[in-house]
């Protein structure tokens, strides 16, 4: 890297973590750029807030190596910490403090720190200033959390579930500020379970499974418009037997019913193929609705590559 390269935001290579006989974390690579957004997504148990408290240095790891503006997270937190900010899932705030007052006392911990009234106000938390933070409700806690995050003027931010529980309103006053933090160039580490978020925020996306990358790229590259990963979907009658149909589809296409009543049709799909579905239909006396040709979603690419159950 020549000194006019910027620094890498995260720099993770070959970490591992394991904790007894379970391996949470097993050779994963990623870097997050300079104003970069990255979203981790993987299911529960892939290691992803694992991987996250490592670059925090919330936790130490067994293996690889970490950097993180520049510095080691297990050795340099003291240098480390004023530069980051940290929303965990969970809050993470004192039961009895005030909102505006752990707020304050978050925001005299940083050098230049933004004014946590003008944070309160942008971020609707102004009705709730006095109010303990174990009497807010679940949303309310949450943008608490992220103003904590925002306050000290961070160059990176780690965001662990930064939406969860907010009503379509807050997530999207949520999305709007990580935009505002990218223009600004800081730098996005975060996780989620919304697919659509990180489709809508994220500028490359790793997904990680039993503590590895099974795949990266922007959400465009994951979600590529080929003809084999192109797909049809329809509504009609639940629990119908597709065999019909799959005999008459070329080879390489797969019929699915991922919910009571929504058809999935994967593969190279044509304008043959879209007859062949329609001809079906008719012939079972059912009309296909809302059918709509287009490009897996990222949930799509998820599932597809981390399996349907739940664990």
């Amino acid at each position: 890297m020549s000194p006019s390269t910027p620094v890498p935001a995260v720099d993770v290579s070959g970490l591992a973590k394991r904790f007894g006989a379970t391996t949470a974390v097993d050779g994963l690579s990623l870097r997050v750029d300079r104003g970069q957004v990255l979203a981790l997504l993987g299911p529960n148990g892939a290691g992803k807030t694992t991987t996250i408290e490592i670059c925090e240095g919330f936790l130490r790891r067994d293996a690889g190596s970490v950097r993180v503006l520049g510095l080691d997270p297990a050795t340099q937190s003291e240098r480390l910490r004023p530069r980051i900010g940290v929303m965990p899932q969970g809050g993470g705030a004192y039961p009895g403090v005030r909102a505006e007052e752990m707020l304050t006392l978050v925001a005299a911990c940083a050098a230049d720190p933004i004014d946590p009234a003008w944070l309160i106000d942008v971020l609707g938390l102004a009705t709730a200033r006095r109010t303990p933070y174990k009497r807010l409700s679940g949303g309310q806690q949450q943008r608490l959390s992220l103003a904590c995050a925002l306050v000290g003027r961070p160059e990176l931010v780690f965001l662990d579930e930064p939406t969860s529980g907010l009503d379509p309103q807050a997530r999207r006053l949520v999305w709007e500020l990580v935009t505002a933090l990218r223009t600004d160039g800081v730098s996005v580490l975060l996780t989620t379970h919304a697919m659509e978020e990180a489709e809508e925020l994220a500028d490359q996306v790793v997904i990680i499974d039993r503590g590895r990358v099974v795949a990266e790229g922007s959400p465009r590259q994951l979600t590529a418009e080929q003809p084999e990963s192109a797909q049809l979907r329809f509504r009609a009658r639940a629990g119908m037997d597709t065999s019909q149909l799959c005999a008459a589809l070329p080879d390489g296409c797969r019929i699915d019913e991922p919910t009571p009543g929504s058809y999935l049709l994967s593969g190279r799909v044509d304008p043959q193929i879209v007859s062949a579905v329609t001809t079906w239909c008719a012939q079972q006396g059912v009309l296909a609705e809302e059918l709509h040709v287009g490009r897996r979603s990222l949930e799509d690419v998820f599932l597809e590559l981390t399996g349907r159950e739940l664990r």
